[in-house]
């Protein structure tokens, strides 16, 4: 599968955020959004996965227009950077929900095998994260929606997360963006970066210190 994003313009109370984007995602491969706090990343997030409305955007799947929402197809999986399980549902509850197999996660996730029976909201944040990226990669969706996978997690799940990504990479299509750019260069094939609005292709990490962008 081909997913590409094009032409989009956003703008807040007439303030330009995002002024021709285009982004190429494709099974197999991990695409990663890089760019400063507040140059739209989440915006973009929000925008393919159809829950934000740009004054213009061009959405296209094997080259074919998708004209509704992504999250109307039943397509796509979404990591927003807020918490989206409910506080009040256990575990193995949600596993359930999300068809995913509560015993595969705790051969990835040992220590974490205690809280089948646990409500969600009682984990740690880090905690809450990783299950949440968890369900957000191993549902049955053929694309994939990172925002800030790495934030709040602990570096020794950071490393498992990464090895989980570019598992699913197989079968899916991944996008990913997080301030922790170390980590989105070392997980990814194709890198993006958004500055003044639009999007620019980095083929060669030097770009990235030409853009300033790192140091």
């Amino acid at each position: 599968m081909i997913l590409e994003i094009d032409s989009i313009e956003l703008y807040f109370k007439k303030k330009p955020i995002l002024n021709g984007i285009y982004l190429k995602a494709e099974t197999g491969e991990i695409t990663g959004i890089l760019g400063s706090n507040g140059c739209g990343k989440s915006c973009l997030l929000n925008i393919i996965f159809g829950n934000l409305k740009p004054k213009y955007k061009l959405v296209r799947i094997n080259s074919t227009p998708i004209l509704k929402p992504l999250y109307k197809t039943k397509l796509v999986s979404y990591l927003p950077q807020y918490n989206f399980i409910p506080k009040y549902i256990k575990l193995k509850t949600a596993f359930k929900l999300y068809k995913v197999d509560w015993k595969v996660f705790i051969e990835h996730f040992e220590t974490l095998s205690i809280f089948k029976n646990t409500k969600f909201g009682l984990l740690s944040g880090g905690e809450q994260r990783i299950i949440e990226i968890y369900l957000t990669l191993k549902t049955p969706r053929q694309i994939i929606l990172l925002d800030e996978p790495f934030n709040g997690v602990a570096p020794l799940y950071i490393e498992k997360i990464k090895s989980l990504i570019k598992l699913e990479k197989n079968q899916k299509c991944i996008i990913l963006t997080d301030h922790r750019y170390s980590e989105v260069i070392d997980v990814c094939n194709n890198l993006y970066l958004i500055k003044n609005g639009c999007t620019k292709q980095i083929n060669n990490l030097r770009e990235l210190e030409d853009y300033k962008h790192i140091h």
